[in-house]
């Protein structure tokens, strides 16, 4: 990401105390990078799961406000909570993770960048979540989960990558139950998915009583066929699906579009 200046809300470390976090901080298997958003950092594994564009856009289509309550079910090393306060999405954040490994590293995240009291990592399947954080408590959730079935996905020598691009038969069913019982009445849930599997994962929330609501096909160029899908359901709502306006990637020279370049907080 690049761009953006500080948000006035947050008091971040002074540079010597980040440089002394950072050498403490990372290991020889991973590197560190500037998210170029109010003054973030995230470390990341060399060779594990790193972060995409579908974060990105996941985090500036989701609707938190500043005083929400929110929960990033399978929030992987941190990226969604982190790029949310950056964007002065929500008072505090429940990332949820079940690996170990994982889970330890978005801590470090979330200590790098002094937010401990803004967000909270916490251990457990996307299901059970509710045991740790409460039921009904949540105003929003957000949601990146495995795109890859087990009969379609390679497998992955790694179990970082593995676990992030394969899902099981019921992955889709654990975080969308988890979702229904920490929400709210009439909280949003927003995730992002493959646009191919656009009906799978609509019928799916339907049938944990999150009602789709408003939904954004992304498109890499407009001459291609859309591969992400952005959806935003709301628990126990009446059916009436609002389509927005496609979201195009790329100009067809391999410029990114000037909606792109917002989002990713460039200035020319």
């Amino acid at each position: 990401m690049c761009g953006g200046a500080a948000h006035p809300l947050y008091h971040f470390q002074s540079e010597r105390r980040k440089q002394l976090q950072t050498a403490e901080t990372v290991r020889p298997d991973e590197t560190i990078e500037d998210l170029q958003l109010a003054g973030l950092r995230l470390i990341q594994k060399k060779n594990g799961f790193r972060f995409g564009m579908d974060s990105v856009l996941l985090a500036d289509f989701a609707e938190i406000r500043p005083t929400d309550l929110a929960a990033d079910l399978g929030t992987g090393n941190g990226i969604i909570p982190l790029l949310l306060i950056g964007r002065g999405k929500s008072r505090h954040i429940y990332g949820v993770e079940l690996m170990t490994e994982t889970a330890e590293l978005a801590r470090r995240n979330v200590c790098l960048n002094g937010l401990e009291n803004r967000i909270s990592v916490i251990q457990s399947d996307a299901a059970d979540a509710a045991a740790c954080i409460g039921k009904c408590t949540v105003d929003a959730v957000i949601c990146n989960p495995p795109y890859g079935h087990p009969s379609a996905s390679l497998a992955s020598g790694n179990l970082q990558k593995a676990a992030a691009r394969t899902q099981e038969e019921d992955t889709l069913h654990r975080f969308f139950s988890g979702a229904y019982d920490i929400l709210k009445g009439k909280g949003k849930l927003s995730l992002v998915y493959p646009a191919p599997q656009m009906l799978h994962v609509m019928k799916c929330l339907q049938e944990h009583h999150l009602e789709p609501k408003r939904f954004r096909l992304v498109y890499p160029r407009a001459d291609k066929p859309a591969n992400l899908v952005l959806i935003e359901a709301l628990k126990d709502a009446k059916p009436t699906l609002h389509p927005m306006p496609p979201m195009v990637i790329y100009h067809h020279n391999g410029v990114l579009t000037d909606e792109l370049k917002s989002v990713y907080h460039i200035k020319e």
